[in-house]
């Protein structure tokens, strides 16, 4: 299973690879790129990745959240060029209950954003390029 994708992150085909008739509850994360940044207007961003080390990671967080609670999860996470409005990075779990289903889906987007070796090059509408710090966003996240 690959966790990292140059293509588009299809989440109906991502929710397909967790769906079971025991399950009847699906949470979902979609993370978009967006058309700003610390007041700035950004026009595309680039993800790179350590690919194997992020691989094994991504392995390591959906085998984690799956241990901690009755579910199946399913993570995609784009590299390559991305414009404003694309999919960047995406998360399901299914479970037989939304509690669980919550709870595993959020552990996984926070533990990749803390964990995985994922680089975020944001490019300015006044030219300008600069790379994002993802421990910088994900303690803004984490502590607002």
């Amino acid at each position: 299973m690959s966790f990292l994708s140059a293509t588009p992150i299809d989440l109906v085909t991502l929710i397909a690879r967790i769906e079971s008739p025991a399950y009847g509850g699906v949470a979902s994360f979609l993370g978009q790129v967006r058309d700003h940044h610390d007041g700035r207007t950004v026009r595309r961003l680039e993800y790179s990745a350590y690919g194997p080390m992020a691989e094994a990671e991504c392995a390591r967080i959906v085998a984690e959240a799956e241990a901690r609670w009755p579910v199946r999860v399913a993570l995609e996470h784009r590299v390559g060029v991305l414009e404003i409005g694309d999919v960047a990075v995406a998360v399901a779990a299914a479970g037989a209950h939304r509690d669980e289903a919550f709870a595993a889906c959020r552990f996984v987007i926070e533990e990749v954003k803390r964990r995985v070796p994922i680089w975020k090059k944001e490019f300015y509408q006044d030219g300008a390029v600069q790379w994002v710090d993802p421990a910088r966003v994900a303690k803004e996240v984490t502590h607002s």
